[in-house]
């Protein structure tokens, strides 16, 4: 669960950073998808970002 948090934390850092409002830990816990992870993943390897996360 601290991947997850991390990443939430990182997802809510980039929010803020554009002026938008993030949605809360359990609805995006709720609401990600393999593709959306593996999307995220991706950007953050571009971004030079450590996490990666799947769905279990």
């Amino acid at each position: 669960m601290t991947k997850y948090r991390e990443g939430y934390d990182f997802y809510r850092q980039i929010c803020e950073k554009h002026g938008l409002e993030p949605i809360n830990f359990h609805y995006y816990m709720l609401n990600l998808s393999q593709e959306q992870l593996d999307a995220y993943n991706e950007r953050a390897k571009t971004l030079g970002g450590p996490i990666e996360y799947e769905v279990s």
